[in-house]
């Protein structure tokens, strides 16, 4: 990666940026046909150079112990040919989903004759920070492109050599569909004060879009000059309930905590009603166990789990990213409710039981981007909700909340039309 001087790296990022919005202004008006195009071909030339992109990859593997990376980020970090085969797949999923740009949303006919309609547009330039996880150049790329956006990536360091592999078969197949050459652009500096620069360029980006640790999006969200979508936690939930089938519950919890335990909808707590507990806490701790998972619990949980650690209240905000879960029991639905609102991240969080009513209660009360019944945590992503991929998942409630696809990352505008009509 390229180092630079103060005045010619801020020279480098309005640029970037300056290129990107000229990109920005012809994709607005490019054809579907020839998005969906460069998607499929996208798509092709992964499987195609899987074997390249692992090479790349595994560079980036080996020097990840350098940066402090343990095994959850590494795991994030690492590209296999199912993972290029996903990323794949989900290029070919946004090219099968309607182009939300044209997009009649709503409208008709006011009383004096005027047609009023409410358009999709796209939202312009976004810049994109993510950290470890290669393969999300690829759904940011294919997302930014559907939806008529030209997208700026800056991804962490430690996955350097993943990134600009994956930008280069991206940008190289754009002109090929006539898509502009700057409409996925890479940050090709490891200098952090690049992001500070590229920040300040609210007159040409858009939309900053922050994926990774907590201490990355704050200072993204204290620096930017323009919005920023983002999440700061994924501290989820799983809510065992009295009327839970135990078995189902045991199931889902292991899947939440223990299948990609470094990733933001990893379940991060547990909660149990106190009817449950004593039936329920052995068997799922002993299940948890055998991945590996510490627990770290409230003292009647101690009490039923004599190897449990105490839990201290650090705990229950926690976002681990690693095999390491609180569990607290709880007298009711009500305490289980208030207990996520106050230390959950308003990310994801599920609740396993039979009961209708209790479930349509923890449904509306529960203040997170997605509430999740009688399944995992983990379902809370673009690929599995069908949006083909996600730039991010979204915490906010203005302008968008949850995985973020197409629609999540275009505007709109209204068009009025009418036949020498003037206002009295």
């Amino acid at each position: 990666m390229m180092t630079h001087a103060p005045d010619s790296l801020e020279t480098l990022c309005r640029s970037l940026a300056e290129q990107a919005r000229d990109a920005a202004e012809s994709l607005a008006v490019a054809r579907t046909d020839a998005k969906n195009a460069w998607l499929h071909a996208a798509a092709q030339r992964l499987v195609e150079q899987t074997e390249q992109l692992l090479a790349a990859n595994v560079q980036d593997v080996q020097a990840a112990p350098e940066f402090g990376l343990n095994a959850a980020a590494i795991d994030r970090l690492r590209l296999t040919p199912a993972r290029i085969q996903a990323a794949a797949e989900g290029l070919r999923q946004v090219a099968a989903l309607p182009d939300p740009i044209g997009e009649v949303r709503s409208g008709g006919f006011r009383p004096n004759g005027l047609q009023v309609l409410k358009v999709g547009v796209p939202l312009g330039v976004i810049f994109f920070l993510y950290e470890s996880r290669p393969n999300v150049t690829v759904d940011a790329a294919g997302l930014a492109v559907k939806s008529g956006n030209a997208v700026i990536l800056r991804g962490g360091k430690e996955a350097t050599h993943s990134n600009a592999a994956l930008h280069q078969l991206l940008a190289n197949e754009l002109p090929n569909h006539g898509l502009p050459a700057h409409a996925v652009q890479l940050v090709q500096t490891t200098d952090r004060a690049a992001v500070g620069h590229l920040l300040k360029l609210n007159d040409l980006i858009d939309l900053a879009i922050p994926r990774g640790g907590e201490s990355l999006i704050r200072r993204v969200a204290a620096e930017a000059t323009m919005p920023v979508l983002k999440h700061y936690l994924g501290n989820c939930h799983v809510y065992v309930d009295a009327a839970a089938e135990l078995l189902m519950a045991e199931r889902i919890l292991v899947n939440a905590k223990c299948q990609r335990p470094g990733v933001c909808n990893a379940a991060e707590s547990l909660l149990v009603h106190g009817e449950v507990a004593a039936r329920f806490l052995p068997q799922a701790a002993a299940a948890l166990r055998a991945k590996g998972v510490e627990l770290r619990g409230c003292p009647e949980t101690c009490h039923i789990i004599p190897d449990c650690r105490p839990a201290t209240e650090e705990d229950f905000f926690a976002e681990y990213t690693d095999l390491i879960l609180s569990v607290k029991i709880v007298p009711s639905l009500d305490s289980a409710i208030r207990h996520i609102n106050k230390y959950g991240s308003k990310h994801t969080d599920a609740i396993v039981t039979r009961d209708l009513a209790t479930a349509r209660e923890f449904i509306a009360r529960v203040d997170s981007s997605a509430v999740v019944v009688n399944a995992s945590t983990r379902f809370n992503d673009g690929f599995e909700l069908g949006l083909g991929a996600e730039i991010g998942i979204s915490t906010d409630k203005f302008h968008a909340r949850g995985p973020c696809g197409l629609q999540e990352l275009t505007s709109y505008k209204y068009v009025v039309t009418g036949d020498g009509q003037i206002r009295e």
